[in-house]
């Protein structure tokens, strides 16, 4: 049974990786969000611990993050504080697998676009991440929409995003993620951009 850490539990795209990781069966979650209430439907469900918390709430975090396998970050906010407080609770831990979810654009690697600085949160975390000595996969998607279905393609850090006019559904980067998160090795230490394609990426 792999163990998971969602951080940003109630994230939109989290709550569609967590029915992806319940639909496997051999995952077990633990769902971090600041209010629990939130997911209270999901309470009876055997696989799934519950745990109310902020991710700059260090001693929580750390809690939380013992003996688990993975640990999936869905943050808004203040990121780079966020990134900062996983990484190093993480590190303490001798948690290594991170998947963060981050923005298209960090790079400046949209043809034809420059974000500015409606991004820095997302460059500044995933700069922290990347700095870090985690076995992390950054994921970038283009814009998200509630499609009910799985089409992507990547790129990596270095090359430019592919179809970034094009939405991806949120479903997408949460099979990406439980993909990320269940296969051994799979694309640590990259920065995966993720686009809208109708060809399987792996």
């Amino acid at each position: 049974m792999t163990k998971v850490l969602i951080i940003g539990a109630h994230g939109q795209i989290a709550r569609v990786a967590t029915q992806l990781f319940l639909d496997r069966g051999d995952v077990a979650l633990t769902l971090y969000l600041r209010n629990a209430k939130r997911l209270k439907s999901l309470e009876k469900e055997p696989r799934i611990t519950l745990v109310e918390g902020d991710a700059t709430n260090t001693s929580a975090l750390a809690q939380a993050i013992v003996g688990q396998d993975v640990v999936y970050a869905n943050l808004s906010g203040n990121m780079g504080v966020q990134a900062k407080a996983i990484v190093t609770e993480m590190t303490k831990a001798g948690v290594k697998r991170l998947i963060f979810i981050s923005s298209m654009g960090i790079y400046d690697e949209v043809p034809g676009e420059k974000y500015g600085s409606v991004l820095d949160p997302y460059r500044n975390s995933a700069k922290i991440v990347e700095a870090s000595d985690l076995d992390y996969t950054v994921i970038r998607p283009a814009w998200l929409n509630d499609d009910d279905e799985i089409a992507y393609g990547i790129t990596r850090k270095g090359e430019a995003f592919a179809h970034a006019d094009l939405y991806v559904s949120r479903k997408s980067v949460a099979d990406l993620v439980q993909r990320l998160a269940t296969t051994p090795n799979l694309e640590t230490r990259q920065s995966l951009g993720l686009h809208k394609s109708d060809s399987a990426p792996f």
